[in-house]
């Protein structure tokens, strides 16, 4: 199992604007681009997205679908890999003093191949990887709230 966590300097509401729209999904979750929606109001329960992964010159589709949603707190999903299988990615979102955000990212085989391969060498390929997430979604949390400023400001 793959726990890290990351301090966003930001209160939950601006977490939650990133989460919140499909169309960022591809610019935080490492590997993924041109996310979009195909189900759903995202991210109420059983909504899904869409992504692209790219491997070299090969591209592949996937997609991921909300199991879980406990505002503002919880977050899960289930991010569909064909022939890997399914993982669990869950986020368990926290209050950190007045203006600051606790981000919590469990992620862990749960359906398939990949469940029968996981081990502790690819816990620490998904350490790495979430070190990247997390500090992606940092920064897209950043960029949307120095935006959001910007419009407000006359």
């Amino acid at each position: 199992m793959a726990i890290r966590h990351q301090l966003i300097k930001h209160p939950m509401s601006a977490l939650w604007a990133v989460l919140e729209r499909p169309d960022q999904f591809g610019e935080w979750v490492v590997g993924t681009s041109g996310s979009r929606s195909r189900e759903g109001q995202w991210p109420e329960v059983g909504s899904s997205l869409e992504y692209t992964v790219r491997v070299g010159p090969k591209e592949f589709h996937g997609h991921t679908t909300v199991r879980r949603l406990e505002r503002p707190h919880t977050l899960e999903l289930e991010a569909h890999s064909g022939f890997l299988g399914t993982a669990r990615i869950a986020f368990d979102i926290r209050p950190w003093g007045d203006d600051e955000t606790l981000v919590l990212l469990d992620e862990h085989p749960l359906r398939g191949t990949s469940g029968s391969l996981h081990n502790a060498a690819v816990d620490a390929l998904l350490q790495i990887r979430h070190r990247a997430m997390l500090g992606r979604l940092a920064s897209a949390v950043d960029s949307l709230a120095a935006s959001d400023s910007r419009r407000s400001t006359p």
